[in-house]
């Protein structure tokens, strides 16, 4: 367990060659509330667009797991416009599904339609990696996808994700993906 006093209580930012991944602000409601929305992006998460109520209880979530966990969600600028583009990072969301995922950190990601084929979604959850890989305990991560979202699956294997298996999720099939975080220490074997 971390001590509470080495968590971090808001995002570190990482800054790559086109994104800036930063601490949630209140002044990206609206941004955030436009991109979620829209449909093209909740298609595959949730099926339907979200109000901006269940909008703010997602960021208030992003910002409890800074504070609780030491990992979470930041979000994510076009390092050249200083727009929100989307947001990406870890959670455990205690989700109730088969099989269960609980305690591993989870990575997600979402971002605006203008940017999609950009690439951004690698590069940002390229960045998260990188910083997990150094900042969390555990020594893998997962991811779940809905089976027809080709974009986030293509992101997912670009970032080294395997698929695992078809878990249910609300009823519904998502694939869970894993990847080591940490690598695996190798056995020493004496003669």
């Amino acid at each position: 367990m971390v001590p509470l006093s080495a968590i971090p209580h808001e995002p570190p930012p990482i800054v790559t060659d086109r994104l800036i991944l930063r601490a949630p602000r209140m002044s990206d409601l609206a941004a955030s509330s436009a991109m979620w929305a829209d449909p093209v992006v909740t298609r595959y998460i949730g099926g339907r667009p979200f109000t901006e109520e269940e909008v703010w209880t997602r960021m208030l979530r992003y910002v409890g797991l800074w504070s609780w966990l030491g990992f979470g969600y930041w979000a994510v600028e076009d390092k050249e416009s200083g727009e929100f583009v989307g947001e990406a990072g870890f959670a455990d969301f205690k989700r109730e599904m088969r099989p269960s995922i609980r305690g591993m950190p989870e990575l997600g990601w979402a971002f605006t339609p203008r940017v999609h084929g950009r690439g951004f979604a690698t590069e940002a959850v390229q960045a998260a990696l990188a910083w997990g890989i150094s900042h969390i305990e555990s020594d893998r991560t997962v991811c779940i996808i809905n089976p027809d979202n080709r974009q986030s699956l293509r992101v997912a294997e670009k970032c080294g994700f395997r698929e695992q298996e078809t878990a249910i999720y609300k009823g519904h099939p998502v694939i869970l993906f894993g990847r080591e975080l940490k690598p695996r220490k190798s056995a020493v074997v004496l003669d």
